[in-house]
Formats: structure tokens, sequence, C-alpha cells
């Protein structure tokens, strides 16, 4: 779920942070920048690990502040595909079950990847597995809430560093913007149709 990330960067120390230890200054300035921020390709940032190597410092012409580039470590929060985690449901759309971590919450699982047959109740806005059993079906609803075992199956990454207008997106509406703006950078896509997967409460009980 979490991984080691080695990464270089070149960090600016204000002169009002030279009475600290450079390390500590270092440190406060990288999760200042990283901290609960996603990186495209690599995972949301969660804290620092350590620093491996500091070069040396530099004071530019105009600028007091010092320069340094730091080669570091950085915790990662990246499962893997095919991992299992446990998380917490968020709400149920037509789109799928929407799953949180707590600290991240951009994981759906589609209809497609839910135990089947599922169907979406309209009335109480939650998806519901029609259980077979000898006795007939049994609706199995997967309240808000509820704890939820799923396997990561796929991710996607979008870059959303912004970017400068162009001649063809000045004729763009306003609502395509706002539509943007509200993707998330990092998304995991999850699944449950297989024996052992849904909610805890299914399987706790033999």
């Amino acid at each position: 779920m979490f991984v080691l990330v080695e990464m270089t960067d070149t960090v600016r120390i204000p002169p009002w942070q030279f009475e600290m230890k450079l390390n500590e200054s270092i440190a406060e300035e990288l999760n200042k920048k990283l901290a609960n921020k996603v990186v495209y390709n690599v995972g949301l940032c969660i804290c620092l690990y350590d620093i491996t190597k500091l070069e040396d410092s530099y004071i530019f012409p105009g600028d007091g502040a010092s320069h340094t580039k730091v080669h570091f470590r950085y915790v990662v929060f990246h499962p893997f595909l095919d991992e299992i985690l446990i998380g917490e449901i968020k709400g149920c759309s037509q789109d799928g079950v929407h799953v949180s971590l707590g600290f991240f919450d951009d994981i759906i699982i589609p209809p497609e990847s839910l135990q089947q047959p599922a169907k979406f109740d309209e009335a109480e806005q939650v998806w519901v597995w029609e259980y077979e059993t000898e006795e007939g079906a049994h609706d199995l609803y997967m309240d808000t809430g509820e704890e939820i075992r799923f396997r990561v199956v796929d991710e996607s990454f979008v870059d959303t560093s912004p970017t400068g207008p162009s001649s063809t997106e000045a004729s763009t509406s306003g609502a395509t913007e706002d539509v943007q703006k509200k993707e998330a950078p990092y998304t995991l896509v999850g699944s449950i149709s297989e024996p052992g997967l849904g909610l805890l409460s299914w399987w706790t009980n033999s």
C-alpha cells in the first residue's frame, strides 16, 4: 500500500529559517510542498521518510534565501495492482460504489465489478447483491459507512497541472472548465466480484 520513492528537489530556505538546523528546515519545506499532494505517475505523498544527501547551498543575487539540491525518500500511497484493501463505503451512485480509506477518497467499484447479480436501488440509493440461496434470493445492501474489502484492479493518473489557454480552448464553456477542475488527479478502481470480497459483515458469520 505504501512505498518509499527516491526524489530530488531544490529546496529554497528563507532567511528567517537560517537559525534552524538545515535538515529540519528542509524537512519542513519538503512536507509543505509535497504532503497530501498527488505526484503524477507516482502516487499520493504522505510524509518525508529521510534525507539521503544534501548538496552545496547557494545564495543567488537579489534573493536572500538559500537554495539546496536535496536527495530524499518520501512515503507514498501507491497500492500495487491486485492488492487487497479494506475501506469504508462513502456512498453509492449509478456509476458504482464509492469507497474511502480515510485519507484517500478517490476509489470506485464499478457495477460490473460488484458481486453478481447486483442491482441499484433507486429509492435507497444503494447497490444490492441479490444473493441466491436454496430458499430464494436475499438482498444484501451495501450501505454507507459499512467496511468493505476490495481488490485493486486499475489506477488512473490525470495531469492536473495548470496549462496556458489555447485558441481552441478560448471558445469552451465555463461548465466544461468546471468539470475539468473537479477531475481527481489519482483514482483507484476496485473489484469485489469474487468470494471473500465485499462487505466484511457478509463473510464473518458462517
